[in-house]
């Protein structure tokens, strides 16, 4: 009996469904969300005081934290990064072989 997927990657299934970009971005969220939380527990920081040191809302901490909302600004995640002592690094990556968008 052959095995049609053997051999295949998860990334290429992801692709073929048309959800690769999309699954990588919730990922890259999930685990942003996740360092954050880590970061406040080892800090002891409430949510409240983490807001109050962002100088932004609950609710908008709230998002930030959310691993499913992947809508969140670089000024957002600036705030936070810098209210628990670090730095923000964003770095793009090009492929030379990605499709152009006219």
């Amino acid at each position: 009996m052959a095995k049609k997927n053997l051999g295949s990657n998860f990334d290429d299934f992801l692709e073929k469904e048309g959800i690769l970009e999309e699954a990588k971005a919730v990922a890259v969220k999930r685990y942003i969300a996740y360092q954050l939380a880590q970061k406040m527990s080892e800090k002891n920081l409430s949510k409240s005081e983490m807001a109050r040191l962002m100088e932004t809302s609950r609710s908008a901490l709230d998002r930030l934290l959310d691993p499913d909302n992947t809508s969140v600004t670089l000024q957002t995640l600036q705030s936070a990064v810098q209210a628990l002592g670090g730095r923000l690094y964003v770095e793009l990556q090009f492929d030379s072989n990605a499709p152009r968008v006219a």
